[in-house]
C-alpha cells in the first residue's frame, strides 16, 4: 500500500454525484503512483494496479495470495488502446470482437513487449478487456494507464460482487475501495484466446459462446471450462484452477431431474448443518439457510446472485456443507455457471436421478 490505510470512496453507479468525478480522479492518481485500486465492473470488482509498473502489478499478487503463474487481465478506457499492447493489427478476428466493445469480454492475443511478464504470467500472450461498467472506464480513463486486474477477493474463494465482499478480503491491502453498486452480470468476464488459427474459449461468461460463434464463426471450447486442468498444464487464462471460487463451507453440487433434485435437497436441508442454493420454489421452507437464485428459465439471476449466495453461507451459523443444484443444460450464461461452480465445489457432483435409483 502506498496510503497509510484503506480509503473507501461511494460513488453513483452513473456518475451523476457532484464529487463523483473528483473520487474517481483521486483512485486514478493512486493507481499512476503505484497503488492497488478496488473498482467495480459489470462482471465483478476488480483489483488494479499500473500493468505497466511491475512492482505495483507483483502487489497483486500478494494482497490477494495469488500464485505467480495466473496471468492477469488488462483492462483499458477503449477498444483502440488494445493495439498498443498486443498485436491487433495483425489480427482479423480481434477487429470483429473489438466493435462489440465495451463488453463482458476478455480477448487474448500476442502481447507486445511492453507488457512485462509478471502481468502474463510468462506467456507470449496478453488479455485485454474494455469494461462496460462506466465507474470503471472512467476511473482508467483518468489514470492514462491500463489496469491489470484480477477479481478483488482472496484467492480462490468467491468472487466480489459488492463492495461490502471486497471490503472484507481488502481492507488494509488495497489503497482505495470504490464502492459503485452491485454489479449485474455477476460472473468474470469471457475469455477467448485468438492465438491459434481458430478461436478458443478458456472461460465462459456473460458473452456467452453461441454469441462469440455468431460473430466469429467456429470456435472451440477449451477442455478445462468442464473439466480438470491436466498434470503440470498451465493456465492460460484465470479461472482454471482446480478449485477456485469456493466458500470456506464444502460444495456439493447437485444434477437431474427436477423433481429428484428437489427431493434430495430437502433431504440435505434436513440434515440440519446443511445450507441449500436453488431455484424459486424447489424447496418450499422459509430458512436463512435456503437461498433462491431466480428461475429455471431465466439463469442470468443465478449467475447474479451465485457469489454472493455462497459467500452468505459462509455467514451462517452451522452451515458445514453447501448443496447447490447445477442448471439443466449448458447454454447460454448456463455454461458460465457450470464452469464455476464444478471449481467452487472441487468437481464434486451427485447425479439426483442415480442417487435414488440406487436407493430402491
Amino acid at each position: 500500500m502506498i496510503l497509510e490505510e484503506t480509503k473507501i470512496l461511494r460513488v453513483n453507479p452513473d456518475l451523476s454525484g457532484e464529487d463523483d468525478i473528483k473520487k474517481l480522479a483521486f483512485a486514478a492518481d493512486v493507481l499512476k503512483k503505484g497503488g492497488l485500486v478496488a473498482f467495480p465492473t459489470e462482471t465483478v470488482y476488480g483489483l488494479g494496479a499500473n500493468a505497466l509498473d511491475e512492482k505495483a502489478v507483483k502487489s497483486i499478487f500478494t494482497a490477494k495470495g495469488r500464485a505467480q503463474d495466473n496471468p492477469l487481465i488488462v483492462h483499458l478506457a477503449s477498444a483502440s488502446d488494445m493495439n498498443k499492447y498486443a498485436k491487433v493489427d495483425m489480427c482479423e478476428k480481434a477487429q470483429l470482437l473489438m466493435a462489440q466493445m465495451p463488453a463482458p469480454l476478455t480477448v487474448v492475443m500476442p502481447k507486445r513487449s511492453n507488457i512485462p511478464e509478471c502481468v502474463t504470467a510468462g506467456l507470449d500472450s496478453v488479455a485485454q478487456r474494455v469494461p462496460q461498467n462506466v465507474v470503471a472506464r472512467k476511473l482508467i480513463e483518468l489514470s492514462s494507464v491500463p489496469v491489470a486486474a484480477p477479481s478483488a477477493n482472496i484467492s480462490g474463494k468467491p468472487s466480489p460482487t459488492t463492495a461490502e465482499h471486497v471490503i472484507c478480503d481488502m481492507m488494509g491491502k488495497a489503497d482505495v475501495i470504490i464502492d459503485g453498486g452491485m454489479c449485474n452480470v455477476g460472473l468474470e468476464s469471457t475469455v477467448v484466446s485468438l492465438c491459434k488459427q481458430v478461436p478458443l474459449l478458456l472461460r465462459p461468461g456473460g458473452f456467452t459462446y453461441e454469441r462469440l460463434c455468431e460473430i466469429l464463426g467456429e470456435v472451440e471450447i477449451s477442455q478445462a471450462v468442464l473439466s480438470q486442468l491436466k498434470e503440470g498444464q498451465k493456465p492460460e487464462s484465470p479461472g482454471m484452477k482446480y478449485k477456485h471460487y469456493a466458500p470456506d463451507a464444502k460444495v456439493m453440487l447437485v444434477k437431474g431431474k427436477k423433481e429428484n433434485v428437489s427431493k434430495l435437497l430437502l433431504e440435505k436441508y434436513l440434515e440440519g448443518n446443511t445450507g441449500i442454493i436453488c431455484y424459486d420454489g424447489d424447496i418450499e421452507i422459509y430458512d436463512e439457510k435456503i437461498i433462491t437464485v431466480g428461475t429455471r428459465s431465466d439463469n442470468s439471476t443465478y449467475a447474479e446472485k451465485m457469489f454472493d449466495a455462497l459467500r452468505k453461507m459462509d455467514k451462517i451459523q452451522g452451515v458445514q456443507c453447501i448443496f447447490a443444484l447445477l442448471p439443466e443444460d449448458t447454454k447460454g450464461i448456463s455454461l458460465a455457471i457450470y464452469n464455476r461452480m464444478l471449481r467452487a465445489a472441487a468437481f464434486c457432483v451427485i447425479d439426483a436421478d442415480e442417487y435414488f435409483k440406487k436407493g430402491e
